[in-house]
């Protein structure tokens, strides 16, 4: 067939292939069933071949069952994969309503699940032949020609022209086309995918075409040359092919023939330097349409996780808390990390559906470690008879040892796998050795010390245990052995801890001193949406209080380098409150420049004086708190020593019994948007009466 001949719409040239895709009632349903037909939008009758109430409502529910099973798979969010599905529905339902391609924007932190969830879409949906995969950083698909453009890819794939298909742009953060200093940075791959995700309407790759016309060039000079020279070819036969296997397949894709490519291959130079002329003639056969592609893109944007992304080592903050801070992202921190590596017209078009992916909760990691040990359990039960019951205390241990929150779920499968899988060979061998009968379930938990996993059972003379060793790498890292040194770290976390306690009302997110990722303790504050006068006072205060616990305690000799950073932190604070935020003697932004457009108070001496003032104000401050609340210094300091962590409900149970009364916490963790402390409706309210 020509394709200058075809009267038949590109996108009704080529019938979808059946594949098996979701329908209601879990009844399997191909795809051209699902796929859908003419909507008729006038009144009378429907012609032949327009959708149904009926067809609609089995493609509603394929969606709604597609959610159901991503869900019971994808642990953690069920918020994404509900926005998911709502932003790709037109274009499941009713694709004739799409005129370009639909664009969903898949933002995350590394392992949270990006990929995998549309993959596991396109397979539900029944779109798996029909899906293309292309990782942006541009080199992970070979150095060809075909694997360099997006329209290579297309054409290599099961996507036909007009019809429906997934396309997923992965790492997409790699592709950026700005540096740091905003500067173009040289693009050599997939530079049509800014076309592609425009309007979906792709135009030839001409240098390919020119380059197959000279090759045809070529094939008309040798072939006047061999005219002359009769005797060579004398008793051979002629040549059957006139272009090599590459190049007819790329006449076929760009000149969209339907003819086999073994008959491509043999067209003498004539016919297809015809259709060339044609081609050129006809402007509207030019474009490849793949406007009804779902086109998902998906990247870790770094600039927008800048609080999480580059702790890869933390494994001590609770994931509740990285949880709580990613949550906080929206569009617009979308938008702002884009810029950091992309053009403004090019933001533009990814369009405005993005998804953000939070980091995962406390809740969803424990969710996936019992499902994986819950796997590991039914495997050996399916291939040796042996049942295992794994522990809480051992789910706790594999929790503390496995997770860390900026990186995901990968760590946590690796770790689970190290821990779990050889001991349980070695568990189920022990228990058909020892001959113990198998129609009980086998409990397993952690020995004294965590250093063995104990493994019991009941066996003919009574009851059986066994140890094996286990590894817990970060258990040993987080076990302060020193007394004195824990001593320290407990009393300096407590300084702080209570002061803010007092200070603000509200209990830290989290008091620890067994720490794996460093030599030390910590204190997790609360973010501050509106920061008053007083409260940056407070905070100095507070990163004073740490200090002032170690004089308290041990004497003024037997202070420690370890308020360091404290010191650096609060001297910040104290300089921004006098240079910045106008809260000194001087109105007058002050600060050091050489640029001539800033127009700053450039005499910052005066200011270090005014600097050195507060913080000496706030570190008595700090004395005088921590000696009026002894009582609950001490308590503080004994709780760390004793579990190495104070949550904040423990904290505020702990502090009510010295007089202290603390906010509760709120039920899921504290605000995604922060604290505001200040009354300003109340005294916006006072202010209008008294005027």
């Amino acid at each position: 067939m020509n394709p200058f001949t075809n009267d038949v719409p590109p996108h009704l040239r080529h019938p979808l292939h059946p594949t098996v895709a979701l329908a209601a009632g879990g009844a399997p349903t191909t795809a051209a069933q699902a796929a859908p037909a003419p909507v008729h939008a006038h009144g009378g009758a429907a012609p032949a071949g327009a959708v149904t109430a009926a067809e609609l409502a089995v493609r509603q529910q394929a969606l709604a069952q597609a959610a159901a099973q991503l869900k019971a798979e994808l642990f953690g969010i069920d918020d994404v994969i509900d926005r998911v599905i709502d932003a790709v529905r037109a274009w499941y339902v009713l694709p004739q309503l799409i005129s370009r391609p639909v664009i969903v924007c898949l933002w995350g932190l590394t392992g949270t699940g990006k990929t995998q969830l549309t993959r596991r879409l396109a397979q539900l949906l029944g779109f798996y032949d029909r899906f293309v995969e292309v990782q942006m950083d541009g080199f992970s698909h070979g150095a060809s020609y075909r694997s360099s453009t997006i329209s290579g890819m297309l054409g290599d794939s099961g996507i036909h022209e007009g019809a429906p298909g997934v396309l997923v742009l992965d790492e997409f953060q790699r592709f950026r086309t700005m540096d740091r200093k905003g500067e173009d940075v040289k693009v050599e791959r997939y530079q049509d995918v800014w076309t592609l995700l425009s309007d979906g309407r792709l135009p030839p790759a001409l240098s390919a075409l020119s380059n197959i016309e000279r090759k045809l060039a070529d094939a008309h000079y040798e072939a006047e040359r061999a005219e002359t020279d009769d005797d060579a070819r004398a008793g051979k036969a002629p040549y059957r092919f006139q272009l090599d296997a590459w190049d007819g397949q790329e006449l076929k894709r760009m000149l969209k023939l339907q003819e086999p490519l073994a008959e491509i291959m043999q067209w003498p130079p004539a016919k297809v330097q015809a259709l060339f002329t044609r081609f050129q003639q006809s402007h509207h056969s030019w474009e490849t349409d793949y406007s009804k592609l779902l086109v998902f893109v998906c990247g870790n944007l770094d600039e927008m996780y800048h609080e999480t992304a580059q702790r890869v080592e933390d494994c001590d903050t609770d994931a509740d808390i990285f949880h709580r801070l990613t949550r906080k992202l929206s569009l617009i921190d979308v938008k702002k990390a884009l810029g950091e590596r992309f053009k403004p017209e090019q933001i533009a078009r990814l369009g405005n559906e993005h998804v953000i992916y939070p980091s995962f909760s406390k809740a969803t990691y424990e969710q996936l470690i019992r499902n994986l040990c819950t796997r590991y359990v039914d495997d050996i039960a399916a291939q040796c008879g042996v049942r295992f019951a794994i522990g809480q205390d051992v789910l706790d241990e594999l929790y503390a040892n496995a997770v860390f929150p900026a990186q995901g779920t990968r760590p946590l499968f690796s770790s689970v796998h190290a821990i779990l899988s050889a001991n349980l060979v070695n568990a189920a061998l022990w228990v058909m050795q020892e001959q113990l009968p198998l129609g009980q379930e086998f409990p397993i938990s952690l020995a004294p010390g965590k250093r063995h996993l104990l493994v019991q059972g009941l066996g003919p003379q009574g009851p059986a245990e066994t140890t094996f060793p286990v590894v817990l790498e970060l258990n040993r890292l987080k076990q302060r052995a020193n007394a004195d040194f824990r001593a320290l770290l407990a009393v300096h976390e407590a300084g702080h801890g209570l002061a803010y306690c007092v200070l603000f009302g509200h209990a830290p997110q989290e008091v620890k001193i067994n720490i794996a990722s460093f030599e030390g303790g910590y204190n997790s504050f609360s973010s501050l949406k509106a920061t008053t006068r007083q409260n940056a006072l407070d905070m100095m205060c507070v990163g004073l209080a740490g200090r002032v616990a170690e004089e308290l305690v041990f004497g003024e000799m037997a202070c420690t380098t370890g308020a360091e950073q404290d010191y650096k932190q609060v001297t910040a604070e104290a300089a921004r409150y006098i240079r910045h935020h106008g809260f000194g003697a001087r109105l007058a932004r002050t600060d050091v420049t050489v640029e001539m457009d800033n127009h700053v108070n450039t005499d910052v001496a005066p200011s270090n004086e005014a600097i050195e003032a507060l913080m000496q104000q706030q570190y008595r401050r700090a004395q005088e708190l921590l000696q009026t609340h002894g009582e609950a210094l001490g308590r503080t300091v004994d709780a760390l020593l004793h579990q190495g962590t104070i949550a904040p409900v423990e904290m505020v149970a702990l502090l009510k019994d010295c007089g202290i009364a603390l906010a509760a916490p709120v039920q899921g963790g504290l605000p995604d948007e922060g604290l505001v402390l200040e009354p300003f409706a109340a005294k916006l309210g006072a202010f209008r009466q008294a005027v």
